[in-house]
Formats: structure tokens, C-alpha cells, sequence
């Protein structure tokens, strides 16, 4: 079993790498990867993950949620992979040859993470895009269905919420990822904010959650490390 650090993947969600130097500098040794999105690639991007590495063995996970057509999220992520980075995200939402390319332009050097159901989506949502019932009644339906076309075409995983996870991994095994984001630990006791289907690290963790994203609770802390201790702390016992 993996140390518990390593569950917890923690969102560089700034506006400038100057921002996120301090978080990097102090939970480099206490999560197990960083989280890098669009609005910090697009302003530092391989600056960035200079930065990650030159602090440590901290994974990067480069969450671009890249959507165009097949060639060119081929090409794009081919280029990413030379970045040396853990995993990025492409989305599930239209055909399996988008995901198929994405896979085969990793080349083996980046884990492919398909994106079923965005955490902040609600089935009010999901009827509002014009879904039939099938899926706007049942968000659970849609998710799998996206991760089974994500399995078959070759990506690592899926991100997908907690309350999804115990399925997915019932369905398509053990060595087929799912990495949670809309983690509220149970002494937080901030607002719901933006996230629809949020859950503990603890109960993300004994659904078959693999990886778990972490921000808010440790970004807004008065002590972000002590913080993301704590988090290792409940990851433990419910691997107990």
C-alpha cells in the first residue's frame, strides 16, 4: 500500500508561479503531486515544472482537459509528454478516437486520465445540455459510460467524483485509475462552494479512490502543510 501523502494530489490553482512557490516549497514533501491547470500553464507553463522538480520527487499531474479534434490532441500531447510529467486529462464527452489519439500520442510517457462528469455538474445541469433521461436522471449512467470508452481506448484512468469511484473500480478493476477531486475532509467546515458531489478523503478512499484532489481545504488553511498532514492522517486510518 502507498503512503498516504501519496493519495494527495494538490491543485496549484494561482494566477502566477510567484503564488505558488510558497505551496510548492512547503508541501513538497507531504503531497504526492501537484496539480497543474490552465491558468497557471498558460501563464508559466514549463517554468512551472521547473519549479515542482527543482523542489523534489513530487509528481505533476497537467490538468488541461485538452478537447479538439483527434490530430491535434495527438500532436498536443505528444508534446506534453516530452514535459515529464505524471498524468494529463483529455475529455470524454464525444468520440473514442479523441481519447485513442490522445493515448497513442503519449507514447507510453504520460498517463491518459479521461474526464467523465465534471464534480461541479448537477443533474440540473446535465438535463439543461439536453441529455436524455437515461443520463440526466442518473449521473452515475453517464460517468460509466464515459469511462468505459475511456478504458477502451487505452487511457490510464478516469477522473471522476468519490461517489463513483467504488463503481468504477468494481467494473473495469484495480489498475484502471480513478483520481477524485471535490474532497472535503470531515473537519472542514467551509462552504460547499463550486462542487456539486463531494465526499472525505476517508469515504473517497474506501470507495477505491486511487488518487484524491485536495485544494481548498489546504490552500485556505493558516497552515497549509499542517493541514495536508492532517488529510495523510484520516487517508490512514481509513486504510486501516
Amino acid at each position: 500500500m502507498k503512503p498516504a501523502r501519496d493519495y494527495i494530489i494538490f491543485p496549484l490553482d494561482v494566477p502566477t508561479l510567484e503564488e505558488a512557490k510558497p505551496y510548492i516549497e512547503c508541501l513538497s514533501d507531504c503531497v504526492g503531486m501537484f496539480k497543474l491547470g490552465l491558468e497557471l500553464f498558460i501563464r508559466s507553463g514549463p517554468e512551472a515544472i521547473k519549479t515542482i522538480k527543482s523542489n523534489g520527487n513530487t509528481g505533476i499531474f497537467l490538468d488541461l482537459k485538452l478537447h479538439d479534434i483527434p490530430e491535434t490532441v495527438k500532436r498536443a500531447v505528444k508534446v506534453l509528454a516530452d514535459l515529464d510529467v505524471t498524468f494529463t486529462t483529455v475529455h470524454c464527452g464525444e468520440s473514442i478516437n479523441m481519447l485513442e489519439s490522445a493515448v497513442k500520442g503519449a507514447e507510453g510517457r504520460v498517463g491518459i486520465l479521461g474526464v467523465t462528469v465534471l464534480t461541479s455538474v448537477s443533474k440540473k445541469d446535465i438535463i439543461d445540455a439536453g441529455f436524455n433521461d437515461r443520463f440526466s436522471s442518473d449521473l452515475t449512467g453517464l460517468v460509466m459510460k464515459r469511462a468505459e470508452t475511456a478504458q477502451k481506448a487505452g487511457c490510464a484512468g478516469v477522473v471522476c467524483s468519490g461517489l463513483e469511484a467504488g463503481v468504477i473500480k468494481n467494473k473495469f478493476g484495480n489498475n484502471f485509475l480513478a483520481v477524485t477531486p471535490g474532497i472535503r475532509p470531515a473537519w472542514d467546515k467551509t462552504a460547499k462552494d463550486d462542487q456539486q458531489r463531494i465526499m472525505t478523503p476517508a469515504q473517497a478512499i474506501k470507495n477505491g479512490a486511487d488518487y484524491l484532489v485536495i485544494g481548498r481545504p489546504i490552500r485556505d488553511s493558516n497552515d497549509p502543510r499542517e493541514a495536508a498532514l492532517k488529510i495523510a492522517e484520516e487517508i490512514n486510518e481509513a486504510n486501516k
